[in-house]
Parts: structure tokens; C-alpha cells; sequence
């Protein structure tokens, strides 16, 4: 009996040859190859890059040194200090009183990425983007016969350090979810594989924050029931993590077993974007949560920086703490071009919700971008939607 293999595009066939006849065998498993790309301090770098007098220094892009504003990229020099994205200058600056405030070159920033993407493309056009900085690369299959994802992601770094002076972080593995999660873990100008044989216990020993979904509240949760590493959630059942967490448990109880079918999605449009913040402890004073919905806000608009999109509908999410949840919008003939913009329209829809109850959560988004939706070239357009579960 002979046994052999036959490779058709992606899927991988065997047969056997028995008594004259070929007959299909139970298929071998096939992996993809993934590749997640992350730029290091994509903005910093860039206006590193450019202007020589900011290189080996602390730089925020984004925020002011009057303590205005917030931080959209700090350099790494700057990072060594605890400054982050979403800072408030204010505290960045009490880090690190050195800080020097760079303003946003979005353009720039852009023609960087297209560059980028340009690189991309030699090897694969199965790219996501989920920002200018980053991307997932499906190469199962690339365009120069290279074969080994590990072998394409360290010429696309060579490329982008030789063509664009600029360092980027890979993570290869089979599927998203890991790729990812491994192209942050040797930041920065780092190379991470985590290979089949090695996922089992890459999720078992992984801390329950570095799960999609997981926040400072949700963490809490876990802590709270003896959950502290993948292998905690692995030892649940899938009804107990849905019981505990909602829907979100049977991605837990899926990705903790490195099972995560999710295929690179060209050209993925962005729906909206959106900030939230569920309370550790349930608020009722509309002072605090417009104080909380300002830092909502700054965080949003630096959010939508990143992304370099621009809509024209804001909505307010307001969960009680019996989770009835509300939502009230507002949509207008021009897009939302200032964070000072989106705050004063976000706190005029929160002002129209009665506080009925103590708040648990609290969120902002921003939708109807300006490249989906034909508006009128006249008059506004004023919407109040109210939703509840």
C-alpha cells in the first residue's frame, strides 16, 4: 500500500493507493500561517525619524506641555518613565518633567503607512488592517514561494528598517489571536514565533488581562474566583464561564484551547468606534460621570487619530446597575473634528438621560463615517434612539 500527498492550493489531500483504487484518508491537520505586525511607537518614531533634535529623547505626540490634551504615542524613551497612550499631559508630564509635546502629523503618519502596506503587498494581498500602525498577514501561501512565515517576516522588517528607517515587531503563529499576542512580547524591533506544538502551554501560562475582552473589571471578576492564568479558565466547563462572564465565556473557553478560526479579512471596514468604562463601584452623581465621559472622550478622539477616520454620529451608552441600558445619538451633516466637539455633544446627550438608578457603565462611540454615508448638503440631521436589552 503506497501512501502520498497531494498539495491543492491551501488544503493538503491524502490518499492512499489500495487494490488499484485512491482512496481519500482522513486529512492531516493543515495550519495557517499568520503574521501580526505592530510599528514601535509608530508616531514617535516617525517624528523621530524626521527631525534629528527629538532622537534618544522622551516625546509625546499629541496632549500640550500646559497639561491639556492627552497622549496619543509616547517614544519609548519616554515610556521608560510610565508615559502611555491616552495619558493626560498632566500626568505625563508630573513622570516625566523632561516630556517634550510634539503635535499629530496625521498626513505624514499616513503616507508612512501606505509605504508600509506597499511592503506588505510584495509578499501577500491578504492583509487586515486594524490601524496605520498595524496588521495581520495571511502567508500561507505568498507571492514569492518563500514558504516559511518566519523567513517573510524577517525580510518585511529588513525591508521597512532599510526603505523607511523605521523598527516593527512580528509575531508569527497559526492563528490571530496568538500572532498577535506574540508580536508584543519582544517590543521593541522583536521577532516572536509561537509554533503548534507550543500553544498548549503558551494559553495555560498567559495572565487572564492579556485576553481579548478582558478589562480591569472583568479581571477583577476572574481574581476573584481563583482565575489567574489560562490554565485557571481551562479547568472550567464552558457553562460555568458563560454563566460567569456572558457570551464572552465561550470565547474564553475556546481560545484558552488555541482554537480561534478567524481568517485575515481584506479591506475589514470599520463599523464604529467606541470607549467604555465599566465602575468598580455604581455611580449616581451626573458631576463624576461627566467628569469620567470627558476622559471617555480624549480617549475616543485619540483613538480615532490612530485610525484617521471621521464620522458624524455620537452616541452615549448608559448601563444601570440593574442593566437596563439606554443609549441616546446625535448625528450631524459635517463630521466630529475636535475633541472639545465630541465631549460637548456627548455631555448634551448624557444631560437628557434621567438618572433613574445608579450607573455601572458608562461609554461613547463614534459612527456614520464620512466615507459610508451620503448626507444632505443642508440642514442637520438630529436622531435620539433609546434602547433597552
Amino acid at each position: 500500500m503506497l501512501n502520498f500527498v497531494i498539495l491543492q492550493k491551501k488544503q493538503v489531500v491524502l490518499h492512499r493507493l489500495k487494490a488499484g483504487k485512491i482512496e481519500e484518508m482522513d486529512s492531516p491537520q493543515v495550519y495557517r500561517k499568520i503574521i501580526h505586525l505592530d510599528m514601535d511607537a509608530f508616531y514617535a518614531s516617525v517624528d523621530q525619524r524626521d527631525f534629528p533634535e527629538y532622537r534618544g529623547k522622551a516625546i509625546a505626540v499629541g496632549g500640550s506641555p500646559d497639561g491639556r490634551g492627552v497622549v496619543a504615542t509616547a517614544s519609548y524613551e519616554a515610556r521608560k518613565y510610565g508615559v502611555k497612550s491616552a495619558m493626560s499631559s498632566r500626568m505625563a508630564l508630573q513622570l516625566c518633567p523632561q516630556l517634550i509635546f510634539t503635535s499629530p502629523r496625521f498626513d505624514v503618519y499616513r503616507q508612512v503607512s501606505y509605504q508600509i502596506r506597499e511592503i506588505f503587498h510584495r509578499y501577500t494581498d491578504l492583509i487586515e488592517p486594524l490601524s496605520l500602525d498595524e496588521a495581520y498577514l495571511d502567508v500561507t501561501v505568498d507571492k514569492l514561494g518563500i514558504g516559511s512565515a518566519i523567513d517573510i517576516a524577517k525580510a518585511i522588517k529588513a525591508a521597512i528598517k532599510d526603505e523607511l528607517d523605521l523598527t516593527v515587531s512580528a509575531g508569527v503563529s497559526v492563528n490571530k489571536f496568538v500572532a498577535k499576542i506574540a508580536s508584543d512580547m519582544d517590543k521593541p524591533d522583536g521577532l516572536t514565533f509561537i509554533g503548534p506544538s507550543k500553544i498548549v502551554k503558551f494559553m495555560e501560562s498567559l495572565p487572564v488581562e492579556k485576553f481579548f475582552g478582558v478589562g480591569k473589571v472583568t479581571a477583577k471578576k476572574m481574581r476573584e474566583l481563583g482565575l489567574f492564568t489560562g490554565l485557571d479558565l481551562k479547568k472550567q466547563r464552558e457553562d460555568d464561564l458563560v454563566r460567569w462572564f456572558g457570551k464572552t465565556g465561550h470565547f474564553f473557553y475556546r481560545i484558552v484551547r488555541g482554537m480561534d478560526e478567524r481568517a485575515v479579512v481584506p479591506n475589514r471596514s470599520t463599523k464604529s468606534v467606541g470607549i467604555e468604562d465599566t465602575f468598580d463601584v455604581d455611580i449616581a452623581s451626573l458631576e463624576e460621570l461627566n467628569m469620567i465621559l470627558l476622559r471617555l472622550c480624549k480617549q475616543l478622539w485619540t483613538r480615532i487619530g490612530k485610525k484617521e477616520i471621521s464620522g458624524r454620529t455620537i452616541t452615549v451608552k448608559l448601563k444601570y446597575a440593574d442593566f437596563v441600558q439606554l443609549t441616546r445619538s446625535l448625528t450631524i451633516d459635517t463630521s466630529f473634528d475636535s475633541e472639545e466637539k465630541i465631549y460637548a455633544t456627548a455631555q448634551g446627550l448624557l444631560g437628557k438621560i434621567t438618572l433613574a438608578n445608579k450607573v455601572r457603565l458608562l461609554g461613547v462611540s463614534l459612527s456614520n463615517f464620512v466615507d459610508e454615508v451620503d448626507f444632505p448638503k443642508e440642514g442637520v440631521q438630529l436622531t435620539l434612539f433609546e434602547n433597552h436589552p
